[in-house]
């Protein structure tokens, strides 16, 4: 046997020779498509396909100004932007005008990724795999597996569809779904709550970026904590998150109200989103003699920016920032913090929390999702929702130092094992698993040659394709 048949791919194994991947999200890269963990969760896995060689594709609600298609990864990665039409009425982002976004989705996803994607795929001696995510796109996985079949490409496609939350699980037809797709989520908790909806998911654990574990520039930290101590504050907290009550909100601001009385003089600095939300936790702050106060920077604002805001207000306990704020400053953030409270009391997985481990912060997390944390042994675990045990655990870790670092380092270490470079081979052998399940049948390679061609090889089975496919190439 030569040396290229010890090379050659297994036929029956994903990798990038046998196979081309598609994510279905409304959620993306752009800044008009992030509204949560979700955007950040599909961007990063996409790139990390891609970087592993597979031809990946990722189909999103995008900025309306931005290009229909970019290609990114040299050549590998191909952003296809979706309901732009729709979105130029709708510019505050993702979510306006979701009904008529899901609608568009819904009709013209499938239709798409049948006739560009899985027939070229498929032409190309390669399977299609799907993985569609949350419940925007349930509706639209199940419409794609009757167009491959009418398309006589269903055998040829492994499709999954994978919860991030509950949110919208009222109005998916699970029974449909669950026949079409293998059905995933992100932790143990989530399979557990899809228990009591007669869905058994396979759980595939989120990740991080592998930049995620770069250090934070110990100068800009140095800066955060100078204005700290320059507005006479002695504990710095952060939280980031969506305005919902299940992040709990109401449990970190009352928390900050009592490290104030204990003489703690804590300042936390918080990110929300625009959700109604908002205004109870501010009346809750100011009730409890909170002062807070909105922080307007430019994009892309810098440590020091934000520590002279800081150091000006020593009168203020809550600075709240209502600008976009870099990967950059964020993870600066979560290092200088004493603490960064990630308590929500429903958390699927608890991405955060993850980040902030990779900044080397320290984080307060909920006991549900987060399977990676381990009580003092690389994180805060809350076991109650009294604030009161939030402040006993920030005064025991600024108490001492070293336990504080014992726990950073720790952290550290568990973030580097869910990077997605780490996650995605875990990832391809769950899906694995399910090719068997959806018997996929791989397309075989043979030479032209037996058709009187120049020796190239093409599947098996290619030229049965419907070629009424053709005309879906102007389907957007």
């Amino acid at each position: 046997m030569g040396v290229e048949a010890l090379r050659a791919p297994d036929r029956h194994t994903l990798s990038p020779e046998t196979a081309v991947f598609t994510l279905l999200s409304f959620e993306g890269p752009d800044l008009y498509s992030r509204a949560g963990g979700l955007g950040v969760r599909v961007t990063q896995l996409a790139s990390a396909l891609a970087r592993a060689g597979y031809h990946t594709h990722l189909v999103f609600v995008g900025d309306p100004a931005a290009p229909g298609m970019e290609v990114q990864e040299e050549g590998r990665l191909h952003l296809h932007r979706w309901c732009q039409w729709i979105s130029r009425y709708y510019p505050q982002g993702v979510y306006e005008g979701e009904d008529a976004k899901r609608y568009d989705f819904d009709e013209t996803v499938p239709d798409f990724v049948t006739g560009q994607i899985a027939r070229r795929a498929v032409e190309q001696g390669k399977v299609l795999v799907v993985l569609a995510e949350e419940w925007h796109t349930a509706h639209t996985v199940c419409e794609l597996s009757d167009r491959l079949w009418g398309a006589g490409l269903r055998h040829h496609a492994l499709l999954a569809w994978n919860a991030n939350n509950t949110m919208g699980f009222d109005r998916i037809n699970w029974g449909r779904l669950g026949y079409v797709t293998t059905v995933t989520t992100v932790s143990r908790y989530m399979k557990h709550v899809m228990w009591g909806r007669g869905i058994n998911p396979v759980v595939i654990p989120n990740g991080i970026a592998d930049e995620a574990l770069r250090p934070v520039p110990p100068r800009s930290v140095g800066v955060l904590r100078k204005g700290l101590e320059g507005a006479g504050g002695r504990v710095l907290l952060v939280k980031v998150g969506r305005f919902d009550p299940d992040k709990r909100w109401l449990m970190a601001v009352e928390a900050v109200a009592l490290l104030k009385g204990q003489g703690m003089a804590p300042k936390m600095v918080i990110r929300g989103g625009i959700e109604p939300h908002e205004r109870e936790v501010l009346e809750r702050a100011s009730g409890l003699g909170l002062r807070t106060m909105p922080v307007h920077l430019e994009s892309h604002a810098t440590p020091s920016e934000l520590a002279q805001v800081i150091s000006a207000h020593p009168e203020v306990d809550v600075f709240q920032l209502k600008f976009f704020v870099s990967d950059n400053l964020l993870r600066t953030l979560y290092q200088a913090a004493d603490a960064v409270l990630a308590n929500s009391g429903i958390e699927p997985f608890g991405l955060v929390g993850l980040e902030v481990m990779g900044a080397g912060g320290l984080p307060i997390t909920g006991a549900t999702g987060e399977d990676y944390a381990i009580a003092y042994h690389n994180a805060i675990v809350l076991e109650t929702d009294d604030p009161r045990e939030i402040a006993y655990h920030v005064r025991r870790v600024v108490d001492d130092p070293a336990l504080s670092q014992q726990l950073r380092e720790n952290g550290r270490a568990t973030a580097a094992r869910y990077t997605w470079s780490r996650v995605l081979p875990i990832l391809v052998d769950r899906l694995q698993f399910a090719a068997e399940q959806q018997r996929l049948v791989w397309p075989r390679l043979r030479s032209t040659r037996e058709d009187g061609g120049g020796g190239r090889s093409r599947p098996e089975g290619a030229g049965e394709v419907k070629e009424a496919a053709a005309a879906l190439e102007e389907v957007r």
